[in-house]
């Protein structure tokens, strides 16, 4: 598994928590917070939406990370120069033979 796939996989891990914890917000302020309705939930956090918040940043954050550390590990291994395709092209291609040399008429002044 090449480095540039270990980051694919973890920038799709980070995506789908970011839609998780920005799908749980509430626009208005309601949110999580206001289900939960103690600090007995969520590991005694008081302030939810300040929790969320700052996993939003975080992730998004983290996001922006990978995305450019994946852009510095990719090598371009998979340019067009290296295509199979382009390969069994060069290959297969059908080999003209040259149409036989006519004799070309005088010309006339």
């Amino acid at each position: 598994m090449s480095t540039f796939s270990i980051f694919l996989v973890l920038i799709t891990i980070v995506c789908f928590l970011l839609i998780v914890v920005i799908m749980v917000q509430n626009p208005k302020g309601g949110g999580l917070s206001s289900t939960i309705g103690g600090s007995q939930m969520l590991g005694g956090v008081q302030k939810t939406t300040d929790f969320l918040d700052k996993s939003t940043w975080t992730l998004a954050t983290i996001l922006i990370a990978l995305i450019l550390l994946s852009s510095l590990s990719f090598t371009g291994s998979m340019s067009d120069s290296d295509s199979k395709i382009i390969e069994k092209t060069q290959t297969v291609a059908p080999q003209t033979t040259p149409a036989p040399a006519t004799p070309e008429a005088p010309v006339k002044k």
